[in-house]
């Protein structure tokens, strides 16, 4: 059993920030896997499913981003669970917009979602960081992320919760290489050959070989009395 969880604030008020695109992940994965509805328990909402075999609770914790580590504690001890079956979602400003990368273990980088968890069940899990970039000065942190996406952020944005859903029974199964490649391949799918083949520019027919001009008539027809003078 694996236990997903997806960090944010709770509330409509809250629902569209950058800092909740922990929760728009599992969101995105519950819906695309045929999870069972959400309901509240662990001080937050918890829904089950399964990915790829391998039986997964999803959990949004509802005591607002600091004190995630409570929930996800209270979680961990009920179903008898490690550290290492724990995979968290959040945002990560230390990445540009779109970008994933998957990570066990090591500090929280001062994200206090993480920082809570730390307290509560230890460093030993895995944490799935979601780029939001970063608004270029420290002081503007705390504001930036409890703003809402842009609508410039809408396309890469659907395309990364596609891609996390699509690679989340490979992550389900221990294998984050998978998982990360369904999400890259979400945000820059290959062309297909018929693509390229269309893309590349035709080759311009050869140049027919040009016959030498045929005399003037002028020209001819002297040159016909001159021969008429000599038979």
């Amino acid at each position: 059993m694996q236990l997903f969880v997806g960090l944010g604030n709770p509330g409509a008020k809250y629902e569209n920030n950058r800092h909740n695109i922990g929760f728009m992940a599992l969101d995105r994965i519950a819906q695309d896997h045929g999870f069972a509805p959400w309901r509240s328990k662990f001080q937050g909402h918890v829904c089950e499913g399964n990915l790829g075999g391998t039986k997964v609770i999803l959990l949004k914790p509802a005591t607002f981003m600091n004190l995630s580590g409570q929930s996800v504690g209270e979680a961990l001890r009920f179903y008898k669970l490690t550290p290492g079956d724990v995979t968290v979602f959040h945002d990560e400003l230390d990445l540009a917009p779109g970008k994933i990368r998957v990570k066990l273990g090591g500090g929280h980088a001062g994200h206090n979602g993480l920082r809570s968890i730390h307290q509560h069940i230890g460093e030993a899990y895995q944490r799935v960081r979601l780029g939001i970039g970063h608004p270029g000065h420290k002081d503007r942190v705390a504001q930036f992320v409890l703003q809402d996406f842009a609508k410039a952020d809408a396309q890469w944005l659907d395309d990364l919760m596609r891609g996390i859903s699509e690679g989340a029974p490979w992550l389900a199964g221990g294998k984050a290489d998978r998982f990360l490649n369904a999400v890259a391949q979400r945000l820059a799918p290959p062309r297909s050959s018929k693509t390229e083949a269309t893309a590349k520019p035709k080759a311009r027919p050869a140049a027919k070989a040009q016959e030498p001009p045929a005399p003037a008539t002028d020209e001819r027809t002297a040159m016909q009395k001159l021969m008429d003078k000599f038979r």
